[in-house]
């Protein structure tokens, strides 16, 4: 049984874990990061390929995290040009639309103020002479229609990335690591994994669990039993359907449920998204269900009729969401970060987090374990470093995606 010894342990290369990684390495730390399967095999790569503020959660008052959320849009636009770029957002508004105008825009002046007011932030209306060139979106009814701007990204090649830049500082990733368990002795962490039928033990500091739906696994195997947190896992699927949208996205709003659903250009053809199912069973289980494709289509169908109902591909990811009463849509979708110890935490969970905000996670985590960090010399400064390429492409488009990571 080969011991290995870091001084910070992550488990899950998922984006949360791939930027806690990155975070530590570039810190100057030692860092091993583990993962199951393969980078972005799970929710990571079956996202809404968003980078984005969050307009709707301005509703549920979540405004820090709009406001956060939207600073890290600007940073990832500068260190990963070739991965996010700015897209035309459109909002149509109908009849039967339960906001009106004037809400939808108070919303999108608040957001413009949370983004900085910058010209990437500001909004327009689309006169009317302009709808027939809106991809063929629905007019009878129509009333108006609004353009803001956000990030689009491949989710996949951006968490392959951000592994990448870790490595690229002196990370090491064992990919096809299993952990099987860990004990506490004194100050560290024993953790045994599984790797290439072998099994080894790791001697660590710090363990960060970034394992997304399987992070309360996970913790199963942990003595002493570290604290978790109650949670509800939300099944979201995507269809890709055949024929482009070449204007931009489309922020809809479903009709049986007055949810938010987009609609939006991927690898030439158009995805839409998302749903909201209660979960439960082995995460790597989660499918789509036929409800959800109809619901989706039904969404397609009565905003643009004559789009091709043609269904490519379908793929489910799911959320980890704070468990309480009501609607999963208006839960919150702030990161929560569980120590085993406030004062001197050893080992930190992480729960749920958005994409955008991967990498203002990871300043959390560092900042919480800072009490237990060894002083080291900083390498880099993750909010000015350049990601690199996606080392599964060649020619990296600026969206796009690699459906064999999301399959």
């Amino acid at each position: 049984m080969p011991l290995d010894t870091t001084t910070a342990l992550v488990i899950g290369a998922g984006i949360q874990g791939a930027g806690i990684t990155q975070a530590l390495a570039a810190a100057g730390h030692d860092v091993l990061l583990v993962e199951r399967t393969a980078i972005a095999a799970g929710t990571s790569s079956r996202s809404s390929k968003l980078i984005h503020g969050g307009l709707r959660y301005l509703e549920s008052l979540q405004l820090s995290l709009v406001a956060e959320s939207l600073a890290e849009r600007r940073t990832l636009l500068k260190i990963a040009p070739h991965l996010v770029r700015l897209v035309p957002f459109y909002i149509p508004i109908y009849n039967q639309t339960s906001r009106s105008r004037l809400q939808i825009r108070a919303g999108l002046s608040l957001y413009a103020l949370l983004g900085g007011l910058g010209e990437d932030s500001r909004y327009r209306s689309i006169p009317r002479r302009n709808w027939d060139s809106l991809d063929g979106l629905q007019t009878a009814g129509l009333k108006a229609v609004y353009c803001y701007q956000d990030g689009q990204t491949d989710d996949a090649a951006l968490c392959r990335a951000v592994v990448a830049s870790a490595a690229e500082l002196g990370a090491r990733v064992a990919l096809g690591a299993e952990v099987l368990g860990a004990e506490r002795h004194s100050d560290r962490w024993l953790v045994r994994l599984r790797l290439n039928d072998e099994v080894l033990e790791v001697d660590t500091r710090l363990v960060i669990n970034a394992a997304g739906p399987w992070a309360n696994s996970v913790l199963n195997g942990f003595a002493p039993a570290p604290p978790r947190r109650e949670v509800e896992l939300v099944g979201g699927t995507h269809i890709e359907v055949e024929g482009p949208m070449k204007q931009g996205i489309y922020y809809t709003e479903a009709t049986p449920d007055r949810r938010a659903v987009f609609v939006m250009p991927w690898q030439d053809h158009t995805l839409v998204g998302t749903t909201e199912m209660p979960f439960s069973g082995d995460p790597s289980k989660v499918t789509p269900e036929p409800e959800e494709v109809d619901y989706l289509l039904g969404v397609l169908e009565h905003y643009f009729p004559d789009h091709s109902r043609m269904v490519l591909d379908a793929w489910a990811g799911l959320r980890v969401l704070p468990k309480g009463d009501g609607r999963a849509f208006n839960r919150s979708r702030e990161v929560i970060l569980s120590p085993d110890d406030k004062r001197r935490p050893s080992l930190v969970t992480v729960y749920g987090g958005k994409l955008t905000g991967y990498r203002a996670t990871a300043a959390r985590v560092l900042a919480l374990l800072q009490g237990n960090l060894p002083q080291v010399q900083a390498k880099a400064d993750t909010r000015t470093l350049l990601l690199p390429p996606d080392p599964q492409l060649e020619q990296r488009p600026n969206t796009g995606g690699d459906k064999s990571a999301r399959d």
